[in-house]
C-alpha cells in the first residue's frame, strides 16, 4: 500500500448515524439489543442444525453457512459502532478501517452467493424432486459453498487493491457508520474514476449476476408451482421457499440501492446510511427469525432440544 496512505491519514473519524448525545445512548441500546438477538438467533440455528439429524439436509447445510456469515458480519461492524456511540472521539485506525472494509466486502458477497445457492437448491427440490438427492449430493454442496467463499475472497482482494492505490491526505471523516468502499472513495485525494469503474463491475458480477440467477430460479419454481393441480399442494410447495424469498428481497433491494450509484452521490444521501442498516445489521438479525417462524422442522428441532435440556 502506498506509504502516503500511512503518513497522510493515520485514522478515520466515523460520523455515524447521529451526533446528538441523547440519540447516541438510544442508538447504543438499540444496536446492542440487535447484536445480542443476532448472535443468539444464529447460534441457535447452528446448534439445531448440528445436533438434530432431521436438519442434516442440503437446505440446512446452506442455512448453516448463511448463519455463520451473519454472525461474523455483525461482529465486524456492530462492536465498533457500539464503542463509537459511547466515545467522544469516534475514531478508527487506518489499518482497522481497511480491515473492516475488507472483511465486510468479503462477507456480503459470500452471502449473495449463498442465497443464490439456496435458490438453486429450492429449484432442484421443486422442479426436479426425483433427482434432488443425486444432484444435491454432499460433494456438490461443499463445492457450491466453497465457490461462494472463494468469490467473496476474490471480491475483497479486488476492493483492497483498488483502495490500496489511493492517497488519503485529508479530510478523514467517513460519512457512514462503518468503513465501506464508497465513503472511502469519497475521501481520497486521488482520482477514483478507474476504481469506481472497477467497483461497479465487481458489484455487477458479485451482486447483479447472483440476483439474476435467483430470479431465474424463482421463475422456474413459480412455473412449476402453478402446474400443481390442488391449491393446498401449491400452498405447501410455495411455503418451502417463501422464507428464502423474503430474505433475498430484503437483502438485494437494500444492497442494490446503496451500491449501484456513483460514489459522488453517496455522501449526499442520508437515507443511504439508514438503508445500509437493513442489509448490514437488520437482515442478519431477521434471517434466523424468518427461517424459524416459517419452518416446522426448525421449530420442531428447537422444541426437541429445549425439552431435552429442560428434563435432562
Amino acid at each position: 500500500m502506498d506509504r502516503r496512505n500511512h503518513t497522510g491519514v493515520t485514522e478515520f473519524i466515523i460520523l455515524g448515524l447521529s451526533n446528538g448525545h441523547d440519540s447516541q445512548i438510544i442508538l447504543f441500546i438499540s444496536f446492542l439489543i440487535v447484536y445480542l438477538i443476532t448472535i443468539t438467533g444464529n447460534l441457535i440455528i447452528l446448534t439445531l442444525i448440528t445436533k438434530d439429524s432431521r436438519l442434516h439436509s442440503p437446505m440446512y447445510f446452506f442455512l448453516a453457512n448463511l448463519s455463520t456469515v451473519d454472525l461474523v458480519c455483525v461482529s465486524v461492524t456492530i462492536p465498533k459502532m457500539l464503542d463509537n456511540f459511547l466515545s467522544e472521539r469516534k475514531s478508527i485506525s487506518f489499518f482497522g478501517c481497511m480491515l473492516q472494509m475488507y472483511c465486510f466486502q468479503f462477507l456480503i458477497v459470500v452471502e449473495c452467493y449463498i442465497l443464490t445457492a439456496m435458490a438453486y437448491d429450492r429449484y432442484v427440490a421443486i422442479c426436479h424432486p426425483l433427482n434432488y438427492p443425486l444432484i444435491m449430493n454432499r460433494r456438490f454442496r461443499v463445492q457450491l459453498v466453497a465457490g461462494c467463499w472463494f468469490i467473496g475472497f476474490i471480491n475483497s482482494v479486488t476492493e483492497a487493491a483498488c483502495i490500496g492505490t489511493l492517497d488519503f491526505c485529508g479530510p478523514n471523516a467517513v460519512d457512514h457508520f462503518f468503513c465501506d468502499v464508497p465513503p472511502l472513495y469519497k475521501l481520497s485525494c486521488s482520482s477514483v474514476f478507474a476504481q469506481e469503474i472497477v467497483f461497479l463491475v465487481v458489484v455487477s458480477i458479485c451482486g447483479i449476476m447472483p440476483l439474476l440467477l435467483v430470479v431465474a430460479s424463482y421463475v422456474c419454481i413459480i412455473s412449476a408451482i402453478l402446474k400443481i393441480r390442488t391449491s393446498e399442494g401449491r400452498r405447501r410447495t410455495f411455503s418451502t421457499c417463501a422464507s428464502h424469498l423474503i430474505v433475498v428481497t430484503l437483502y438485494y433491494v437494500s444492497g442494490t440501492y446503496c451500491y449501484m450509484r456513483p460514489y459522488s452521490m453517496y455522501a449526499l444521501s442520508e437515507e443511504v446510511k439508514l438503508i445500509a442498516v437493513i442489509y448490514s445489521v437488520i437482515n442478519p438479525m431477521l434471517n434466523p427469525i424468518i427461517y424459524s417462524l416459517r419452518n416446522k422442522e426448525v421449530i420442531g428441532a428447537f422444541k426437541t432440544l429445549f425439552l431435552k435440556q429442560r428434563f435432562s
